[in-house]
């Protein structure tokens, strides 16, 4: 009876990105296959199909025993078992935590429990992302927010740190992370036309002025959890709304610091004490959990949109008057 064995001996552990690719979207070996095949790699290689499945097979088995140690990518670095070098560990731990933005759009703000796990298969139909991605991606939501939730300090950092991500793929973990603990409404309607970079920017505007190590750069607490005094003094606001002098004193302050800077500062102007009455109320309900995991929507309905019809009205009158003059 003939066997037939397949050896590889090297020293230096070979990598192919594209494969890697393939295996983090979730490919089959079969799939993977055909995916190379149909880019040409046989012709730029002069190798057979079989030779092709092989070497795929095998890169599959080599990114499925790094695995464990990309979980905890510091360990990477001090392993014996893969000789691999430091600019291709840094590509595989960051490919390994990239993240598709449609994916993250799915579950930012969720809590990142088995119940949400469970619903993966769902988010797999509507984003078109393989479940095996999903659930890669959870996962290391999952991982990060554990790791990092008890740590004292910024938030960002330890990230970056515990990880080994570049400063920018930290700094969207660190909003995913931010989300996930506080729980904010993202999924409604209203919301849906806003991106994941502009949630992430959002989070970062409050990790940086609102929570705990922001407001106290002396304190050593995780910079995820808002500081309560903070939004306990933001109910003083009131008085912005309901004292005259000090309304017109707001308003001159603001309009001299947008002056020139934003092209709807006329209208801006014009509109300012409902723009803030709206802007005051939301700030003075903050001290409240739920209103704070309603922060989005409630911008989105007592600020924005209400400007935006403001801004559609204004525009109505503006192009009937120049009819009219045209005309």
């Amino acid at each position: 009876m003939s066997v037939e064995l397949d050896v590889f001996v090297g020293n230096t552990t070979i990598m192919d990105k594209e494969v890697y690719q393939l295996w983090l979207n979730g490919y089959t070996v079969n799939d993977a296959v055909k995916v190379r095949i149909e880019g040409g790699v046989m012709e730029e290689c002069e190798a057979s199909a079989e030779v092709l499945l092989s070497d795929t097979m095998d890169q599959y088995r080599t990114f499925q025993m790094c695995e464990r140690l990309l979980h905890h990518p510091a360990k990477l670095a001090n392993q014996l078992l893969f000789q691999i070098p430091p600019d291709r560990q840094a590509m595989l731990i960051e490919r390994y935590y990239a993240f598709d933005d449609s994916f993250v759009r799915e579950v930012l703000g969720k809590k990142l429990s088995k119940g949400t796990k469970k619903d993966l298969d769902d988010v797999s139909i509507k984003t078109g992302i393989t479940l095996k991605s999903c659930r890669r991606q959870f996962d290391n939501f999952k991982r990060v927010f554990k790791v990092v939730e008890e740590l004292k300090g910024p938030l960002v950092e330890n990230i970056r740190q515990h990880f080994l991500l570049p400063d920018q793929l930290a700094r969207d973990y660190a909003a995913i992370v931010f989300f996930a603990n506080h729980r904010f409404e993202t999924g409604k309607k209203k919301l849906q036309y806003l991106t994941f970079q502009d949630f992430a920017f959002c989070a970062g505007q409050l990790i940086n002025n609102w929570t705990v190590g922001a407001v106290d750069n002396m304190m050593e607490d995780m910079d995820v959890d808002l500081d309560k005094e903070f939004l306990q003094d933001l109910k003083d606001l009131k008085i912005l709304i309901t004292d005259k002098d000090l309304l017109d004193q707001h308003k001159n302050l603001v309009c001299t610091a947008l002056r020139g800077k934003t092209n709807v500062f006329n209208e801006m102007e014009a509109n300012f004490k409902n723009l803030s009455r709206g802007l005051v109320n939301i700030a003075a309900k903050l001290i409240n959990a739920k209103d704070v995991r309603d922060f989005f929507i409630d911008l989105v309905e007592k600020f924005i949109e209400p400007f935006s019809l403001y801004l559609l009205y204004m525009g109505v009158i503006k192009s009937c008057i120049l009819r009219m003059y045209h005309d």
